[in-house]
């Protein structure tokens, strides 16, 4: 089994060798924890999650140890608490558990580590004292700066050249930098406002020393795979690079560098002014139909564009979502009493995973599985479909849902389980009364709403359309 990824750092597709077999490290860009995740957000937990899955099959989930920070220290973080009139704690603590409640609805499981950035201040004060003693770092005004040009290669990552660096450096301008690419490690924290002591004073960490920190604590000054968003290789990456590989003994820090693409909404970029910007809980909130299930169809969609690529979130491709997960949650019905194989791999669908994280072919495949299962003649041959239906799903992480949930969820206009089945009821006392026009009617009424109603042998069944 062999694993590809595109790596930034070499703007090429690589096959993934690991340090170590046996200790596997993938490091993760985590929230910023001052509000709700939006739906960009979320992909990258999606994206990741796949991937943690895929590398657990691989080299054994024991191996594995999969790292997503919560950045619990930043100004926005201070600015909204501020704005809300409650603590930082507070705040922190709220929205945290907002975003493992809304990742978890979007089947996102917790990774093995999740460090916050309140966590090793410590750890974060003695980098910058050794970057200092290294002559990569310099204090001016209470703040301390990472001296760019102490780097000769500096920009390796992005591959920016030097006016770009400076144009694209989303750092604040001030006279008493060295360089205008300089970028803050430590700034001072006057007043009450959030900060620790320091040889430099009372203050507070700059967003990038902190992932530089919370991977070395959690794996090691070097690694594997480190993951996020594409808007995160510079400055944040680039500059994790730089300190990570001033800092350290060992120059490597990671040696695969993933980022999945950006998120358009209805193809114009996600903007609260144009009304197109939405969190993850707005479209939990907002979904009528299949109450705990939406989530698994907002995942589908995350998933079915190239990781790499921009997504396009459209009303249309939640509908396709839906549809698609309908087909595969069908083939499953349809095997109840079919002990799977689960010893089955679904070959295909492991292998598109392989070539890059390549999550739409995954899907193409599971439900090419799907089909497969549901013309099946023998037993034999359904065990190992389902066996291998059952496991591609668990990589993708659909088909997470019971049964049950997905055909007898909430559905439009509010008809619940109760209602249906009392009208199923009165459409057999209709049959047997031969009224066979109400019985009509209640079936006809029941598809308007989305319910479909199928007569058998061991009586009548419905699901959702």
């Amino acid at each position: 089994m062999t694993l590809q990824l595109y790596n930034t750092a070499k703007r090429r597709k690589e096959v993934f060798v690991p340090r170590d077999p046996q200790n596997v490290g993938m490091y993760v860009c985590g929230p910023t924890v001052y509000d709700t995740a939006h739906i960009g957000n979320a992909r990258p937990a999606v994206v990741f999650d796949v991937l943690a899955n895929l590398l657990r099959l691989m080299y054994g989930e024991e191996h594995v140890t999969y790292v997503r920070n919560i950045t619990d220290v930043e100004d926005k973080i201070i600015e909204a608490a501020e704005q809300n009139g409650e603590t930082i704690e507070e705040l922190t603590t709220r929205t945290t558990q907002a975003y493992h409640e809304d990742m978890g609805a979007l089947g996102v499981g917790l990774p093995n580590r999740e460090p916050r950035a309140t966590q090793h201040i410590g750890g974060m004060i003695e980098m910058i004292t050794t970057l200092i003693n290294k002559g990569h770092a310099y204090e001016a005004e209470g703040h301390v700066l990472f001296d760019v040009q102490s780097m000769p290669d500096y920009g390796k990552l992005s591959g920016r050249n030097r006016e770009e660096l400076i144009e694209g450096a989303r750092v604040e301008v001030a006279p008493f930098k060295k360089d205008p690419a300089d970028f803050v490690l430590w700034k001072p924290s006057p007043g009450d406002m959030m900060g620790w002591d320091s040889p430099w004073g009372k203050g507070r960490p700059g967003w990038h020393i902190e992932c530089s920190v919370m991977s070395k604590a959690e794996l090691g000054e070097a690694f594997d795979i480190h993951g996020g968003g594409r808007d995160l290789v510079f400055p944040h990456h680039e500059n994790e690079v730089a300190q990570s590989c001033c800092a350290n003994e060992d120059k490597t820090y990671a040696r695969y560098w993933v980022h999945n693409g950006f998120l358009t909404v209805e193809g114009k970029k996600m903007s609260k002014s144009l009304g197109n910007f939405f969190t993850v809980r707005d479209l939990l909130d907002k979904a009528s139909k299949l109450e705990k299930c939406a989530g698994e169809i907002y995942r589908f969609v995350l998933l079915n564009t190239d990781y790499r690529q921009p997504l396009n979130w459209t009303e249309e491709g939640v509908q396709n979502a839906e549809n698609s997960l309908n087909t595969l949650y069908t083939a499953l019905q349809k095997l109840e009493g079919i002990d799977a194989e689960l010893s089955a791999n679904p070959d295909t669908v492991i292998a598109h995973l392989q070539n890059d994280i390549d999550t739409p072919f995954a899907l193409k495949e599971l439900i090419a599985i799907a089909k497969k299962a549901n013309t099946a003649e023998n037993d034999d041959e359904k065990a190992v479909l389902k066996g291998q239906l059952v496991n591609g799903a668990a990589l993708l992480g659909v088909l997470q849902q019971p049964l049950d949930d997905w055909f007898k969820g909430a559905v439009e206009d509010g008809l619940q389980a109760e209602n249906i089945e009392a009208l199923i009821q009165e459409r057999i006392d209709a049959k047997n009364n031969k009224n066979y026009a109400r019985a009509d009617e209640i079936r006809d009424s029941l598809k308007e709403q989305g319910v479909i109603l199928e007569d058998g042998p061991g009586g009548t069944s419905w699901k959702r359309a």
